[in-house]
């Protein structure tokens, strides 16, 4: 049985990624911050771990994660709020598979999507 599925997403510089997800987005840190090269964040019951690729090009980046979630229109004002990277087609809207999403970018360019279902 699976139970979980946690990404790992590039980062470049680990200090830069632990902020933006501790202070914009309100994860916490998990786990041992030992490894400079490694880190994990979590909020209520998902994580995202991260490794380090100093050498990924932002503008070359694909990595992406779906969040799911009940309360999308507080995450949707906390990146408002936050004053976080919205793509262009990010903004809050309803999609045709009835999903009402949106998308932000961290400092590395990783998509992160949040949907919540009607």
């Amino acid at each position: 049985m699976l139970t979980d599925i946690n990404p790992k997403l590039p980062m470049r510089d680990k200090a830069i990624t632990k902020d933006f997800y501790l202070n914009k987005l309100g994860f916490e840190q998990f786990g041992s911050d030992e490894h400079e090269d490694y880190l994990m964040v979590q909020k209520d019951s998902i994580q995202i771990h991260f490794f380090e690729f100093k050498e990924i090009d932002p503008k070359e980046n694909y990595g992406m994660a779906y969040i799911r979630t009940n309360d999308i229109e507080k995450w949707y004002q906390l990146a408002l709020d936050q004053k976080i990277s919205i793509p262009t087609a990010g903004h809050l809207q309803i999609k045709p598979w009835r999903q009402k999403e949106f998308a932000i970018l961290d400092p590395d360019n990783n998509l992160l999507t949040f949907g919540e279902s009607l």
